[in-house]
């Protein structure tokens, strides 16, 4: 697309090495390479981060061509030397947005960005040929990314831009240029970083410093001096809202426009859907879209699900479900996803026609056929008039191909007993309907559900490696099914984020994992004789903990005529649970140092009140006695070994513990005492479920087993579908137990049963069959679920049965 003098000139580089690389793509993620002989490398660096770790990684992959901003030396490959990495990517792109003349609508705002570049995207897709960024790529990196992807063939661009302290959003107006501003709303989200929302508004109004016209509420940018199309409920705007009339599923939306009335039905009911469907109005009357059209397309809008779902399905089966959009680059994000969590399992992707691209069919489905090459996709189900034909020759003999010519005919001709062990993307375009097509693969579960979201799951990783050095590596610890969320499903994403070692209690947990096709080290905890075979077998890593033990395992490897097999000790300080005494150490010692078949990966031992302050002295007494011991082994050991001794409260509250490792464990699942002023964690699991019934219950009437619940008035008794078998104690019963309905606490009546247990919904208002209920989750964190009973987080988490469906999803 551009030389290389070009490119050294733009971002003003000094070339080190030229190989004449051919550029087409821009890429800082040595994991998600598609085309890697035509990709330009920026290893980025970020506080937490450095991309220059990952250059080997991609030169492997077959990366020719990088953007330092340390000096190194490659082979065959042109690398261009900068000061700031991050800044040379940001001038090339907009270098490039410079080369096109083409409408460009730039979205800001606290919240709806996405969702408003989606719905515009699905509204004006008839008549343009539209580039848009993927999924929420507003960032200083996932703008200039979109950008990139401009071409000829496009005659509209929709691009969001998301800050996050001042003086960002200047650096994002030159790489997006709008010649359209729309401002969403201000509000209190991603406010760490001003003083105050007027500051942030101001610093959020930059983006449209030479737009032609901006859209937004009269109030936020009736001091601009662009041209501007306004819309307000309370004052006189462009488009003044008169009234709101909300209906059973869909609103009412009344407004004067040029001094006539006129009306929107929207099939939403919330807010900020109706506030998201307001500002697209402004759009579509700006650029002058008959009224019929207008509100032919409005009921043809889908809710923006910003998160790709995996759930467990028919034999064996998970699926992904990503039924309401086709395009390259969407595509290539679910494959990412699919890849991630295809660990052992055989994949399939059932995909539809693709439609206004913005490309040649020609270079549409070449690329859509790299991207199944690529990502080694073993079954594809194309499902169209065209998609079928284009892709022929294309793919590789490793692919199998099936064609359907419309969604009807698939399920016409579907049978269960095609699929199983396997994991399936559904990925189509909203004309499609591929949602009649995951249908046909869900699980029939009962209404109960423990959501895991992995994006929180890696949101929470990163927070805790901020307060880490960038030498201390870490264990994730994975047992009990990962706290009760998902064992392989956990670990795959802590694998992808190059997580150094798992930790499971036992080895048919990591053999599971194994198994999941996950490759990262695992230690096993609790090692026995029984196991042995198991666990070298699985190539798992045994904790030693007792001279038996050692004596044991050592004779096992020696029978089998194994060297160096990695072993963990594990040191008694305290917790008097397992581990060797100290005053064992020096003769353990000389016999590991004195002997070949095992090798001491790493020595540890456990905290038994790191987050407790009132603890914190013998915390540092355990540490010293944990150093005394590794003095001792380092005399013998003539080879260094990992040193960890802390657990996701000692990465907090004991920062100068770190050692060589650390062991994060219910911390990333966003629950970590008194630690809110140094983490921003996210809760990870949901656990909820559904209103079977309700019913009118007569005052002095009882509810449940035994009369234990007797209501003192006439109340409303709502039935929810989940009881002891699920995993919600029995300890919740006669009103000690709460949940969530309609954003209210509803306390527990009766004794809970088996599958059911039943609720006061009296007080609550509106409240039906089929509503959701939260059990523990976003506004009832399980926490205070757990002080409900007097216990801990880790109990009521790990309780949740097996029968309760996981449902995983990422953001």
């Amino acid at each position: 697309m551009y030389s290389i003098q070009t490119i050294t000139e733009v971002i003003n580089g000094r070339l080190l090495s030229n190989a004449d690389s051919k550029i087409e793509h821009l890429v800082y993620d040595s994991r998600r390479l598609q085309h890697p002989e035509t990709s330009l490398f920026f290893a980025i660096k970020t506080v937490h981060a450095d991309g220059h770790k990952f250059i080997r990684d991609a030169y492997k992959k077959g990366v020719r061509a990088f953007v330092v901003s340390d000096k190194i030396l490659l082979q065959d490959a042109t690398v261009f030397l900068v000061e700031d990495t991050l800044d040379a990517l940001q001038k090339l792109a907009a270098h490039h947005r410079q080369q096109f003349n083409l409408p460009v609508i730039g979205i800001t705002g606290s919240n709806g960005k996405t969702v408003v570049k989606e719905w515009l995207n699905t509204l004006l897709e008839e008549d343009y040929q539209i580039i848009r960024s993927p999924k929420s790529f507003n960032s200083q990196i996932g703008v200039p990314l979109s950008v990139w992807e401009i071409n000829e063939q496009h005659t509209v661009g929709i691009f969001e831009a998301g800050i996050s302290k001042p003086g960002e959003m200047e650096r994002l107006e030159k790489i997006i240029h709008p010649t359209i501003g729309i401002l969403t709303n201000i509000g209190e989200a991603h406010s760490e970083g001003f003083t105050s929302n007027n500051e942030k508004l101001l610093e959020k109004l930059r983006l449209f410093t030479e737009a032609d016209l901006v859209i937004g509420q009269q109030e936020l940018i009736a001091h601009l001096p662009n041209k501007k199309f306004t819309w307000s409920e309370n004052e006189k705007a462009t488009l003044t809202i008169q009234s709101t009339q909300k209906q059973k599923t869909s609103t009412i939306i009344n407004a004067v426009f040029k001094q006539d009335e006129t009306s929107l039905q929207i099939p939403f009911t919330d807010d900020a859907s109706i506030q998201n469907a307001i500002t697209c109005w402004c759009f579509l009357l700006y650029v002058n879209k008959p009224k019929e059209i207008i509100q032919k397309r409005f009921l043809l809008l889908h809710p923006v699900d910003m998160r790709l779902q995996l759930n467990y399905g028919i034999n064996d089966c998970l699926i992904i479900n990503d039924s309401y959009s086709a395009d390259p680059t969407s595509l290539k994000i679910a494959l990412d996803f699919l890849a991630q969590q295809s660990s052992g399992l055989k994949s399939t992707v059932i995909v539809s026609d693709f439609f206004e691209s913005g490309k040649s069919e020609t270079v549409l489905y070449t690329e859509i056929a790299e991207l199944i090459n690529q990502y080694r996709v073993q079954k594809l189900i194309a499902i169209g008039e065209k998609i079928g034909s284009r892709l022929q020759g294309k793919l590789k003999e490793t692919v199998t191909l099936q064609t359907y010519p419309t969604t009807e005919d698939f399920i016409q001709n579907f049978k269960s007993s095609d699929f199983s062990k396997e994991i399936i993307l559904v990925k189509g375009a909203r004309r499609a309907h591929f949602e009649s097509i995951a249908i046909l693969f869900e699980q029939k579960l009962h209404g109960t559900v423990l959501q895991i979201n992995l994006a929180a799951l890696t949101h929470n990783l990163k927070e805790y490696q901020k307060l880490l050095k960038p030498s201390t590596k870490i264990m994730a610890m994975v047992k009990a099914f990962s706290y009760g969320s998902g064992g392989a499903e956990i670990a795959s994403v802590l694998q992808f984020h190059n997580t150094a070692y798992l930790g499971v209690a036992y080895a048919d947990e990591g053999i599971d994992l194994v198994r999941s096709g996950i490759t990262i080290p695992i230690m096993v905890m609790n090692a026995e004789a029984s196991s042995f075979a198991a666990i070298v077998e699985n190539n798992l890593q045994p904790v030693i903990y007792s001279t038996g033990l050692l004596q044991s395992f050592e004779g096992f490897i020696k029978e089998q005529g194994i060297a160096g097999y990695p072993i963990h000790l594990e040191i008694e300080t305290g917790m008097n649970r397992l581990g060797f005494a100290g005053e064992k150490i020096e003769n353990i010692a000389r016999h590991l140092g004195a002997q070949s078949f095992l090798f001491v990966q790493s020595v540890f031992s456990h905290l038994a009140g790191s987050e407790d302050a009132a603890e914190d002295d013998f915390t540092n007494l355990q540490a010293m006695r944990f150093n005394e011991a590794v003095a001792i082994l380092e005399q013998h050991i003539s080879y260094p070994f990992l040193k960890h001794i802390s657990n996701s409260a000692a990465i907090v509250r004991h920062p100068h513990l770190q050692m060589d490792m650390v062991r994060l464990g219910i911390g990333l699942y966003g629950i970590e005492p008194d630690a809110e002023d140094r983490l921003q964690l996210q809760p990870v699991a949901t656990l909820r479920s559904t209103i079977a019934q309700i019913k009118e219950v007569k005052s002095g009437e009882s509810v449940s087993y035994n009369r234990r619940g007797i209501v003192h008035r006439d109340s409303r008794i709502a039935t929810v579908r989940i009881g002891y078998a699920d995993g919600y104690s029995r300890q919740f019963g006669n009103g000690i137990g709460r949940m969530l309905v309609h954003q209210q606490y509803a306390p527990v009546i009766g004794t809970v049963c088996m599958d059911m247990t039943m609720l006061d919904v009296t007080d609550i208002a509106g409240v039906k069959e089929g509503d959701d209920v939260i059990v523990f989750g976003s506004g009832l964190p399980v926490q205070t679920v757990a002080k409900m009973i007097n216990t801990i987080p880790y109990e009521i988490m790990t309780s949740v049965s097996g029968r309760v469906k996981r449902v995983y999803y990422y953001e």
